[in-house]
């Protein structure tokens, strides 16, 4: 028993020599409590639909000025207008905007003649929340515009043409950019957090330190090995996980090609990241413990699994300086929407000038002494 009650000292005491990991301990399930409360629900908000008005008629004018009124007062979206429908099928292609509400020409006199106008609503489908409830505010929009005062002879209702851009999405393949990115970003924990502290508890740093190698060598060096392991994590959920999504013509070289230059940008930045967070820790039970912690504040924040547009204000911040943020959305613009490299140009920027600052920062806090 005295033997027993040794090692639950020994262990306490361990606990107590390790203040960072009491407060991990901590403030985790309070944590995971608020962004989980937050990631998983709430109403979808300012979602951007570009308006195309090819009648520029007296009902049309008031089906805007309507449509202006619901953004103005429940939010849920913001009225851009569009003079070019070409250029505003152009920018929901390439995610600057949710949606198209295109005004047909001669809507005003149909609806006035009883013949039953159309409007298109041109939504960006990858991403069904958004969708849906676009879809719904628009119908429900429609009741009071459709309300007359006498009635009419016939029926002079307006009604929504619903138009899907993409194939129906699945929601394991709306998930599957967000597990590769979590694929690499736990190979990062694993290669540039867990491992790195293991060698100096172990004393295998030690033989860099004697070494006239230079700080940021030692710093690229790890990076490097780390962003290999991560990377090839990384293009097996790319390959493995497009075919068990059930991802069209998932070996597309041209594709492949466009999601390995992803792959190796967010292994870099995530490696880098790590790095960063772990240069001045030296207990191996520091990384372990902060492994929760980060996946909960970097993954659930990042859009992987609800649309960042339901966030509140606070975890719309997060979500700006989350490397997550944008691996996850260029994977979505790749995976979902078989796009290009200029739709995800600034994801790309994103993560690189992340690896670079933070690879910078560890090389200024490193030190040459255990």
């Amino acid at each position: 028993m005295n033997r027993i009650l040794a090692i639950i000292e020994r262990d306490l005491r361990r606990l107590r020599r390790s203040p960072t990991l009491i407060v991990v301990s901590m403030i985790m399930p309070l944590l995971q409590l608020l962004v989980l409360g937050y990631a998983f629900g709430g109403k979808v908000k300012h979602l951007q639909v570009g308006v195309v008005d090819q009648d520029h008629g007296l009902q049309a004018v008031r089906l805007r000025a309507l449509a202006q009124a619901v953004a103005a007062n429940a939010r849920t979206f913001e009225t851009i207008p569009y003079s070019d429908p070409a250029l505003a099928l152009h920018d929901l292609r390439n995610g600057k905007i949710h949606a198209v509400l295109n005004i047909p020409p001669q809507f005003s006199r149909k609806l006035l003649a009883g013949a039953n106008p159309r409007l298109a609503l041109i939504e960006d489908n990858t991403d069904q929340f958004s969708a849906s409830t676009l879809e719904a505010t628009f119908n429900q929009m429609l009741g009071p515009f459709n309300q007359k005062g006498p009635p009419p002879r016939k029926s002079a209702n307006a009604t929504l043409a619903v138009v899907e851009i993409y194939p129906y999405v699945p929601y394991i393949q709306y998930l599957l950019p967000g597990t590769i990115v979590l694929a690499i970003f736990v190979s990062a924990m694993i290669g540039g957090g867990i491992i790195y502290i293991d060698d100096k508890a172990r004393g295998l740093h030690e033989g860099y330190l004697v070494t006239p190698i230079g700080k940021f060598e030692l710093i690229l060096g790890f990076t490097l090995s780390g962003a290999a392991k991560a990377i090839l994590a990384g293009l097996v959920m790319v390959t493995f996980g497009s075919l068990i999504a059930g991802i069209p013509d998932p070996f597309n070289p041209v594709r492949l090609a466009r999601m390995l230059l992803l792959v190796v940008a967010t292994a870099l930045a995530l490696i880098s990241m790590m790095f960063l967070l772990m240069v001045r820790v030296s207990d191996p039970l520091v990384p372990r413990a902060t492994f929760g912690v980060l996946n909960t504040l970097l993954f659930f924040p990042s859009g992987a699994v609800y649309p960042i547009n339901a966030f509140p204000a606070w975890m719309k911040a997060i979500t700006l300086i989350d490397p997550f943020t944008y691996a996850v959305h260029g994977f979505k613009e790749l995976i979902l929407k078989n796009t290009g490299l200029m739709a995800i140009t600034s994801d790309l920027a994103f993560l690189l000038i992340f690896a670079a600052g933070a690879m910078a920062a560890a090389t200024l806090l490193f030190r040459r002494t255990l």
